[in-house]
Parts: structure tokens; sequence; C-alpha cells
């Protein structure tokens, strides 16, 4: 099943540009549990960092329970956005009041190192007047169930994100939607002031890529989409200003 050209009506911008469902290497099987759990081994992750199959799908459950309607609204405002890994019938740019994107959780593993641990972003609430731009993503109601699965194995395998409805605005009228903020309470949150957000993302570097790599990435899809994100915009400024210099062996040689 593949996302509609009809889901894209109001955000055009990303027509043609995100994954597909059934390409997207994060729609986690349970098969697939058995190669990140072989890669967290291989990594050094301790026994017990991810959820069990069991409390997550207790959490998930629990948390249905709760959805205003029969469909179900979900805000993307990372990765999500690109590759969303579930089928959706609409996007919709959305605005949700009083929270924005922060680089708040250790990331000792991926684009990080426990040397080195990166960060990584979640949304979080600071200030009243913070606000957080991105896309909601429609899963009807015949497929919340299957669609939501998949988005807690992606979403909730650690207990770092806690699932939350919130009214948003759109251009097409207020939604109450589902977006996974940062749990506080979680170990791997961090409330760090931006020169060490800075100096941490600058420095950090993992087997998947360093932690810069993934700013300007989302910086760059700020500017696809025209989203308004002063503060994360900012941050890459800043960012930049704290790479380290090119090494003094490399002189530009190619002995």
């Amino acid at each position: 099943m593949a996302i509609p050209d009809t889901a894209f009506e109001h955000v055009p911008e990303l027509l043609g540009k995100i994954t597909q469902p059934e390409d997207s290497r994060l729609r986690l099987s349970l098969d697939d549990y058995e190669t990140v759990d072989a890669n967290a081994r291989a990594e050094g992750r301790p026994e017990g960092w991810r959820l069990s199959h069991e409390e997550r799908e207790a959490r998930r459950k629990a948390f249905l329970e709760q959805r205003p309607g029969r469909d179900l609204w979900v805000l993307a405002y990372g990765s999500l956005i690109w590759d969303p890994s579930i089928n959706v019938t609409r996007f919709r740019r959305a605005t949700l009041s009083g929270w924005c994107r922060r680089f708040c959780l250790d990331q000792p593993f991926g684009r990080g190192s426990a040397d080195n641990p990166g960060l990584m972003m979640a949304i979080d609430r600071r200030d009243p007047d913070d606000f957080c731009v991105g896309v909601a993503m429609l899963i009807p109601a015949d497929r919340v169930e299957t669609e939501t699965t998949y988005l807690f194995r992606r979403e909730m395998m650690t207990g770092a994100y806690k699932p939350g409805f919130f009214e948003m605005a759109t251009p097409q009228g207020p939604i109450m939607a589902m977006a996974f903020c940062v749990n506080r309470q979680n170990e791997r949150y961090r409330n760090l002031p931006e020169p060490e957000i800075a100096r941490r993302i600058a420095l950090a570097s993992g087997p998947v890529g360093t932690n810069i790599e993934y700013l300007e990435n989302l910086v760059a899809d700020f500017d696809t989409l025209n989203i308004a994100d002063p503060h994360i915009r900012h941050l890459l400024d800043v960012t930049r200003d704290n790479l380290p210099e090119p090494s003094a062996h490399n002189n530009g040689s190619r002995i």
C-alpha cells in the first residue's frame, strides 16, 4: 500500500520526496528487532536498553484508549516528515503551541558514542511562547491498529519519548493530534544550555554518522517546506562555530 498522491493536496512540497512505507527501513517487523538487538550488543548497549515488546504494546493500547476519535492525526516534526514509515491518507502543515524542538536526549550510540555522546531531538516544553511547526499525518480508522503498531515500534523503542494528544492549528482548521514528546523522567533527558548543546553536536559521531549531519539535514528539510524554527536554525550556526579545526596532519598531501 502506497501513500496516494491525493494525500499531498495541502503540502505539495512533499509529493515525490518522501520514502513510501513499503520502502522504509524504519517500518520495523519483530524480525527486524532481532537485527536491532544484535547491533545494540555490538555497540555495547546495556541489557534492558529498550522496552520489551509486551511493555511497548501495553503502552500503545492504553494510549489509544484516550484518542478523541476513530481516525488518528500524528504530528511529524523530524525524520517522520520524510520517512513516515506508516500508511496515511492526508498531510497538513500543523503548529503546536507551547512546545519546541530541542536536542535534549543523550545519544551514546547511532550518531554518538559512550565516550563522546551526541544529542537526539525531541519536542520539549520550556516557554509558553514556544511553537513547533511540523506536518500532521492522518491515519484512517481502519488502519489505526496496524499503523500505530509500526509507529510505536519505531518511536517507542525506548522510554525516551512520551506520546500525548494536543490541539494543533492547521490552515484547514484545528485538529487534535498525537505527538511524541520528550519524557523528562527518562535517564537520557538533558536540559543543557545552547553552547553545550552545540559543542556536543559538533564533536559527536558514531556508526550512523556525525551528529551535525542530522542537524544540517533537518535545516535543509525546513527550507524545502518553508518551516520556521528560529531556535534550530540558530543552533546550527552556533554548532558550526564549534566544529574542530582540520587536523594538522592533513596538509593536502596525497602521499
